[in-house]
């Protein structure tokens, strides 16, 4: 099956824009950072070579649609977010969304960008159930996916080791019916 281009989804102060090559150096630096891993559940800090592969596996793989996060005052590169596991048969997906520049997190980037992508999935692409997974003690991204509609509906019990302990991971999802667009409305 051919993929189909994946459009730029713009909002008034950011841009998804689809994942290119270039956009690696920004996906290795951040994977670098030892804290920003530790709240998103990664392990390991990914090399050149890695972050290659993986961007291989990306192109090739119909049941992800991934973004980098672009503020459009500046088309400064902030964070990425995605759309993963993409099951169309039963309408579900999970979603990502990473700030990965310190000086841009609260800032609102990260919830326009959670608007942006969920509103495409919804409305454009006809999802109905988007899910997350957060590392138990990222209290501010538990914060975030709540102001973003999402309500938790279970935990993974000791899921993480990270820092020689186990931590909780927290479950997340949100229905198309329970989703409200800023202002009230769907745009694309």
């Amino acid at each position: 099956m051919k993929r189909t281009k994946t459009k730029p989804l713009v909002g008034e102060r950011i841009m998804l824009k689809p994942f290119t090559k270039k956009d690696l150096a920004h996906t290795i630096r951040w994977s670098n950072d030892a804290e920003l891993r530790k709240l998103t559940g990664e392990v390991a800090p990914m090399s050149q070579a890695e972050a290659e592969k993986w961007y291989k596996e990306l192109r090739r793989d119909e049941d992800r649609a991934w973004y980098t996060i672009v503020v459009k005052k500046d088309n400064r590169v902030i964070g990425e977010a995605g759309l993963l596991h993409m099951f169309k048969p039963w309408r579900n997906t999970d979603m990502t969304i990473i700030i990965g520049e310190k000086n841009a997190r609260g800032k609102g980037y990260g919830k326009e960008a959670g608007h942006l992508l969920l509103n495409h999935a919804f409305h454009t692409l006809g999802f109905h159930r988007i899910s997350v997974g957060i590392v138990a003690f990222n209290k501010p991204a538990i914060k975030y996916w709540k102001t973003l509609g999402f309500k938790k509906e279970g935990i993974e019990r000791e899921e993480y080791y990270c820092d020689n302990k186990y931590s909780d991971f927290i479950m997340m999802s949100i229905l198309e019916n329970e989703y409200t667009p800023p202002h009230g409305k769907a745009s694309e």
